[in-house]
């Protein structure tokens, strides 16, 4: 049995995506689940009053705490932050009462060109000038700390000075900002890139991290894919054990966004990691037993 929190709006446990298919489901608090993370841009809508999918939105909450996920940030573009959409969503923030707001650390276009895609950073110093201030732009706004997630990768560059997870634990020192820590990601790209997933996980702060995402990847021979339309896989689950070995109980969602199961698939699967999470409760737990072996998937 999932565990509600006892504080309103204030995640904990396992959580699932919230879908326009799952909508109908929840819409009256009968599925078990301690939380749902929604798309933030799926209910800004054009005019940034969201309609009926906002309506939905608000009615569901009344049931469930709700988190915030963004997919437009574009945090590390060289263009101006977009003060409007950031303004609709602190309203949307507000209307929903989500415990928080998160965004990927990417970029996803220049020129006002909107690429529809989460694009690697390079690593470097010039980079973090960069980002720093524009960070702490979106925290004066929103009011609170920003969220940001590590993007799987396919590519890198080769004038990077940094590890990633250095670079996030620099990003994480010089802002404040908070670590949403996609486990899945850290799996695709340490494959992609042939690093050891372990040594992003010790890499990583330890009271940075909010929150943790699952997913499934795709598996094309030379590279793996993130495109969150399976189940999670063996070596996800093995680092999850290890991230909640190193970081604790930290809400967890399974993120699934394509070809979607029906409602009980997916809570099958927030019910695998909250036997996980239990384990990690004892004081008494062990080391998760099986390591992740980069190249074994």
């Amino acid at each position: 049995m999932p565990r509600l929190n006892t504080e309103k709006g204030q995640p904990a446990g396992v959580g699932v995506g919230l879908r326009s298919k799952y909508h109908q489901q929840f819409l009256h608090g009968t599925p078990k689940i301690a939380w749902l993370e929604i798309v933030s841009e799926n209910y800004l809508g054009l005019d940034g009053r969201g309609g009926r999918a906002r309506e939905s939105l608000l009615q569901i909450a009344e049931h469930y705490p709700i988190v915030m996920h963004g997919v437009s940030l574009s945090i590390g573009s060289v263009d101006p932050l977009n003060l409007e959409y950031l303004h609709q969503l602190r309203s949307l923030k507000n209307i929903c009462g989500a415990a928080w707001y998160s965004d990927h650390l990417c970029w996803t276009g220049v020129g006002g060109e909107n690429l529809h895609d989460l694009l690697p950073l390079p690593y470097t110093e010039e980079a973090l000038g960069h980002l720093c201030p524009r960070v702490q732009q979106v925290q004066e706004l929103m009011g609170e700390a920003l969220i940001l997630e590590n993007v799987s990768s396919y590519l890198s560059f080769a004038h990077s000075e940094m590890s990633e997870w250095e670079f996030l634990s620099e990003l994480v020192k010089r802002t404040g900002c908070g670590l949403l820590l996609d486990v899945n990601n850290v799996y695709v790209s340490a494959i992609n890139h042939g690093f050891d997933p372990m040594r992003f996980l010790n890499g990583i702060p330890r009271g940075a991290v909010r929150q943790f995402h699952l997913a499934g990847y795709s598996d094309n021979g030379t590279h793996l894919v993130d495109t969150h339309d399976h189940p999670v896989w063996p070596p996800v689950w093995s680092l999850y054990q290890e991230a909640l070995r190193l970081f604790g109980r930290i809400p967890t969602l399974i993120e699934w966004d394509d070809k979607l199961p029906p409602l009980e698939q997916l809570l099958e699967e927030a019910a695998k990691a909250e036997h996980l999470m239990e384990t990690y409760d004892s004081p008494n737990a062990s080391r998760a037993s099986t390591m992740v072996e980069v190249g074994h998937h």
